[in-house]
This record gives structure tokens, sequence and C-alpha cells, in this order.
């Protein structure tokens, strides 16, 4: 069984007034579980027009559009379901979907373990996944495919 096959995508489904970015959670076949999220140009811009709006704020610190990305991203044009799962799909193909997908362990000894290996910090642990999961995302649904071949 090849570990990196979904089994599962969640996809989180905001309301109106955030339709610029999707949180989105993949369960392999193997049972690991890996998360994102998804953007668009127009979440970059309220990001930068957000951070212009705090520094108006600053004494002495001059206004700056910017955005400063600390999770990994992935920027799309639109936030689909089929066009996330492609993007996945092409991740995967390019094996480089481990290095934009943050993995989700089994605890938070682990977690810091590995932080403390390797300083990326690119993990997060099954117990928050399990809560966004559950009581967090609203959550796009699969439309299953009822054609007859």
């Amino acid at each position: 069984m090849n570990a990196f096959i979904p089994k599962h995508i969640w996809i989180e489904w905001h309301d109106l007034n955030e339709p610029d970015a999707r949180d989105v959670i993949v369960e392999m076949e193997d049972g690991a579980m890996y998360t994102a999220l998804y953007v668009t140009f127009d979440y970059l811009e309220r990001q930068m027009l957000l951070s212009y709006e705090a520094s108006q704020q600053l004494p002495d610190t001059p206004a700056v559009y910017h955005a400063v990305i600390d999770t990994p991203h992935v920027l799309v044009m639109h936030l689909d379901r089929d066009t996330i799962e492609d993007s996945i799909d092409n991740l995967l193909g390019l094996e480089t979907f481990e290095s934009v997908f943050t993995l989700v362990t089994e605890d938070e000894a682990e977690t810091l373990a590995d932080r403390s290996r390797n300083g990326n910090g690119k993990r997060a642990t099954q117990e928050i996944a399990a809560v966004v999961v559950a009581e967090v995302l609203l959550v796009e649904p699969e439309v299953e495919d009822t054609t007859v071949a």
C-alpha cells in the first residue's frame, strides 16, 4: 500500500465574509494526516491591507502594505474542490507534497522532538486536527459520482 494515496480530504467551508481561504486536511491511506492553508490572491491582498491598517496605528512607523506568510500556504486561482484536489494530485506527483503540507503527529512530545531535531516545526498534533475536523470545520461535502458507465 502506497502511503501517499489520499483517503479523505476535508475542506473548510468559510462563510461569505472569508471567501478567500480554506484549511485543508488530507488523510492518507496509511492513516497519516496532513494540513495546509489554501488561499487566493484576494487573501494575500486582504492580509496586506490589514498590515497596512495596523502599521498606520503605530507611531513613528511607516505604513506599508505587506503580508507575512508564516504557515504553509498553497496559492490557487479558485477554492473549489476540484482545484484543491487537482493541486494535491500535482503536489504528490511532483513529490513536493510533504514540503508544503504539515504532518499531523500523534502527540505534542513527538512534535516538540521533531522541532528540536530539525528546527522547522512543521507538525501539528492529531488532537488539534481531530478538534478542527470535528468541531471547527464546516466541510464542503464530497459529491459522489452517480453516473452509470
